[in-house]
């Protein structure tokens, strides 16, 4: 070893890694070989150590020490042990992780079967490009604390984004959040402000925030509905013209999760209500709720409108729906008008209705191109 050449070093180290994993050895020369891969360690080419680690790097029977080191090793050295290696627990990857080299935070984070511990460590102290390649590991268990986490930290980045809304291991509240994050990214883009101007801009992407969590109500699942009323009611998101909107708009399976959070009354109770409960039962529902009295006429008559249409006696949707609470609060052209305190909660069903009116008309056209 001490005169040979580079190659015929890392020839010789390949050669002895195999045959001390062939596990046929005499015991002494067992011993000797566990020594000289030891020994190998100190060889100044990083050509004969990533030639042992190689050999090595598939192994459960590779010896520990020489499993640690290299794993420490330079980069170019440590990959296929970081990689590849079953002998690595979950506390060795981590202290890799906090190590903070990118690249072999990157070869952490795609390794098979990720434990949830090291994902947190990548999460938390990671590369934003160890973060994506984690998300890009379809095998790597990543807690929802996790997701918060890159999101707070990599969320401003584009790419970021893009890999966590394409994944669907990701929870309902952060796929909310990065809603949030592209609008207030849009908002913010100079090209947005100088083609409408800062107030227009923010009004633009508030409601376009509000209309893509409608969206996002209907894509999740519905046990995760408890967990995105929380996100929203911790962010003050779940205002009053937020909820119109969402029963307009028929999610009065996620407005009954809402009506839970904010009046602490039980499932069972809540749902009795919204299947058969009496007006004045649903409008002191709402008032323990802390929603205004001008909001009660108009959130009955579309509650009533989807019992009907939830029990087969009417067809409806969101157009009919939020005319009908037009209706119910004297808002609907040939009217007297709404009174006075009720002229905001007017505004607000004129836009939902305008939105589903526009929607329909997109639909019809999209049908007729199509046949």
């Amino acid at each position: 070893m001490e005169t040979a050449r580079v190659v015929d070093r890392a020839g010789a180290a390949t050669a002895l890694a195999r045959a001390y994993l062939d596990r046929e050895l005499p015991f002494e020369d067992r011993y000797a070989a566990e020594a000289a891969l030891t020994a190998l360690l100190d060889d100044p080419s990083s050509k004969v150590r990533a030639a042992l680690a190689e050999a090595l790097s598939m192994s459960r029977h590779a010896p520990m020490q020489v499993i640690a080191a290299l794993a420490a090793d330079q980069p170019d050295v440590a990959a296929p042990i970081l990689a590849r290696s079953p002998m690595l627990s979950d506390s060795d990857l981590i202290d890799r992780v906090g190590d903070g080299r990118e690249g072999t935070q990157r070869l952490v984070a795609e390794r098979p079967q990720l434990a949830m511990g090291v994902s947190a460590a990548i999460a938390e102290v990671g590369s934003l490009e160890s973060c994506l390649a984690m998300v890009d590991n379809p095998s790597a268990e990543i807690a929802a604390v996790s997701f918060r986490r890159m999101i707070e930290r990599h969320g401003h980045e584009p790419r970021m984004r893009v890999a966590l809304a394409a994944d669907q291991r990701l929870p309902s509240d952060c796929r909310h959040t990065l809603l949030v994050q592209l609008g207030e990214a849009l908002r913010e883009a100079p090209l947005v402000k100088a083609l409408v101007g800062a107030a227009r801009a923010e009004k633009l992407t508030r409601d376009a925030c509000v209309r893509a969590s409608l969206t996002l109500i209907e894509t999740i699942d519905p046990d995760e509905h408890e967990a995105l009323v929380e996100h929203l009611r911790m962010r003050g998101d779940l205002t009053a013209g937020f909820i119109v909107r969402m029963v307009a708009h028929g999610k009065i399976d996620f407005f009954g999760h809402v009506m839970m959070a904010l009046t602490g009354q039980s499932h069972t109770r809540i749902r009795g209500l919204l299947v058969n409960g009496r007006d004045l039962a649903v409008s002191a529902l709402l008032q323990k709720a802390g929603l205004a009295k001008p909001f009660h006429r108009p959130l009955i008559r579309a509650l009533s409108v989807w019992r009907d249409v939830a029990q087969g006696r009417r067809v409806a949707g969101a157009q009919e729906v939020s005319w009908l609470m037009m209706e119910s609060i004297g808002a609907t052209p040939g009217q007297s008008g709404p009174a006075a305190e009720s002229a905001e909660l007017a505004g607000l069903l004129r836009s939902i209705h305008l939105d589903a009116l526009r929607e329909n008309a997109r639909l019809q056209a999209q049908a007729i191109a199509a046949a």
